[in-house]
Order: structure tokens, then sequence, then C-alpha cells
């Protein structure tokens, strides 16, 4: 991830912003030019921003594959609660970045929304539908696919900085969606959610 700062602020206060870019799950770097401009609007309002990179599936088939796209997706979910934990496990070790552990934002554009939104609203594995139908009529698990990838760690995934919490305290999604309603309780972050045409 990149990760970026107010210029010559000694406030260690700070809430942070986990950006994550587009790209269908298939392409997009941290880099993109939109993610830029995010990260560096808010570090000048005061914030710590970061754009994260996850993993992708390079085969634009796997849009069309259900399965193959449930565990990309559970992968990137995975990435993203990593960089959570990393910026506490920091907190926890120094503060290098002056931020408040309990002040942590995800947002995203496409793709990175919909990492931003499911790993925000799945609260456990057992939320997850054990029965889907993929587009071949094919029967899968959805929990089988989260414990395949998580192993020990369920649905904190398989990407590091364990022992600290990968809880946000809101969500700002850009053109993004989640598969289900009802993944989304009462008692959940807010959701900013912007749209266009």
């Amino acid at each position: 991830m990149d990760i970026y700062q107010p210029d010559g602020d000694t406030e260690l206060n700070r809430p942070v912003i986990i950006f994550m870019h587009s790209g269908s799950f298939t392409s997009g770097t941290r880099d993109m030019s939109d993610m830029v401009t995010l990260c560096e609007s808010f570090a000048k309002r005061g914030y710590v921003t970061a754009s994260i990179d996850y993993r992708l599936n390079p085969d634009p088939s796997a849009l069309t594959d259900s399965i193959s796209i449930m565990t990309t997706v559970i992968e990137d979910i995975s990435d993203a609660k990593a960089a959570i934990r990393y910026f506490r496990k920091d907190f926890a070790n120094g503060n290098s970045y002056g931020i408040d552990p309990n002040s942590i934002f995800v947002g995203g554009y496409s793709a990175g929304a919909v990492i931003a939104i499911h790993q925000a609203y799945i609260d456990s594995v057992i939320d997850l539908p054990t029965s889907s139908i993929d587009n071949n009529g094919n029967a899968f698990n959805v929990q089988s696919i989260v414990n395949n990838v998580g192993g020990a760690y369920g649905i904190e995934g398989d990407a590091g900085n364990y022992g600290y919490s990968s809880d946000v305290n809101g969500v700002i999604s850009f053109a993004g969606g989640i598969n289900d309603i009802n993944w989304i309780d009462n008692d959940d972050e807010p959701l900013v959610s912007i749209k266009g045409t």
C-alpha cells in the first residue's frame, strides 16, 4: 500500500481512510490516478490515507465464473482486513502514523467499493450461504470458499497482521454494492454510497 499523511502535521489522533481501486477484480493498481487524487485530497484535510493493492484474477473469463470471482473477492477482503490490522499494529508499536485506531474507514471505487462494503458487513462466516448456484447451475458453498481462503483465520483471511481488529467505523462506496442486503445489520457501521450515471 501507499500511505499518505498531512505534510507537517504533528497530530497524534488522525482518522484513517483506506481506499481500494477499481478494475473488475482483474486489473488495476493502488497508484491509479483516482486513488492518488482521493488519498492526496483527504491527506490535505488531516486524514492518514492509504491506497492498497489487492489480489487480482488476471483471467477476464473469471467474471463469468461464480466460484472463481467469489474466491477472488474473499481473497481481496482478506487483503483489506490485513491493511486495517496493519494500522492498528503500528499504533500498538509506536504509532508512527499518528492515527486514532478507533477511527478507521474503508472506501473504494467499483470493485474496490465492493470489497470495502463486504469487508465491513460480513460479520461471520455463518452469515454466508452454504448453498449457491453458479452460472452453469452447479451448487457451491460460499462458507467453504471462505474457509479455504482464510484457513484457521476464517473470515479474517490469510493476509497477515493477526492479533489486531479489522473492524471499521464506516464505509465510503463509489459505485459499489453488496451481494445480500441482509448482511447489513441495524447496528453496523454507516455507509456513504455514491452512484453515478
